[in-house]
């Protein structure tokens, strides 16, 4: 599993935007891509509410931002609970939509209370944390909307139908919300990773060796990556830079786009 474990480059914080006085709300914060957004924006200077549902996690993250520019808070929270969820992004001026979940099985095969839930929680809380959001935006003029999609936004793959659709609809939300917020100076973006560093693929990895019947060296080198020109994982910081490029002054003009990280895997 050698592709797994080749580290790519080490993309710690060297300029890039200052968010002072600009408070963010990242969700999914407690590990993997939230917890390397969470630190990227309070490094830019921003102040950063956590969103997650592991309360042992966000405790860990507070402590490691520790002395970083920007305050980071943490807040625990259910985004099923979508009254909840609209309520705490009220007043942010940047948000970055990331909490995810994955089950991989065949569709006649899927829980239909599974798909419900990924549902709620990777397009139905997005909605409503953008829709809690926008008020303050657009009073200011001035908002920036991230949202963590994946190359499974532009691109399907089989055992994963709620996965997909979740993401492919965060595209079609991500695209209204750039056409509407336009004219308040509010942009609305997403974030297209293939696979990332994170408990999550790792889990995905086991899952899609019992799904393949395969080993999970060859999922890896066969499945994951079989399309990627890059042959590694995406580091989680790497993708922090693309969310912290897109929450700067310079911009203003990319909006309604999908910015893909994927290593050559749509280039095909």
């Amino acid at each position: 599993m050698s592709a797994s474990t080749t580290p790519g480059p080490d993309p710690r914080p060297s300029g890039g935007p200052d968010l002072s006085g600009r408070t963010a709300l990242v969700t999914g914060a407690a590990g993997g891509i939230g917890r390397a957004c969470t630190l990227r924006l309070a490094a830019a200077g921003a102040r950063v509410r956590a969103v997650d549902l592991d309360a042992e996690g966000l405790t860990d993250l507070v402590a490691a931002a520790s002395g970083l520019p920007g305050p980071v808070e943490a807040h625990p929270l259910d985004l099923t609970d979508l009254d909840a969820a609209e309520r705490a992004s009220a007043g942010t001026d940047i948000l970055v939509n990331n909490a995810g979940l994955q089950l991989v099985r065949p569709i006649e095969d899927f829980p239909p209370e599974v798909f419900s839930r990924v549902l709620t929680v990777m397009l139905e809380a997005p909605f409503r944390l953008v829709r809690g959001a926008l008020p303050h935006m657009y009073a200011q003029g001035w908002g920036r909307i991230v949202n963590i999609s994946s190359v499974h936004g532009l691109r399907a793959s089989p055992y994963k139908s709620a996965y997909v659709a979740a993401k492919h609809g965060l595209e079609g939300l991500s695209k209204v919300a750039a056409l509407e917020g336009a004219e308040h100076g509010v942009t609305s973006n997403c974030v297209n990773p293939g696979y990332v560093r994170t408990p999550l693929v790792e889990r995905q990895i086991a899952d899609q060796a019992e799904a393949h019947g395969i080993s999970p060296e060859r999922v890896v080198s066969e499945v994951m990556l079989a399309d990627a020109a890059v042959k590694r994982l995406v580091e989680p910081e790497e993708v922090a830079e693309a969310v912290a490029y897109l929450c700067g002054p310079h911009t203003s003009f990319v909006t309604g786009a999908s910015l893909s990280m994927d290593g050559g895997w749509t280039a095909h």
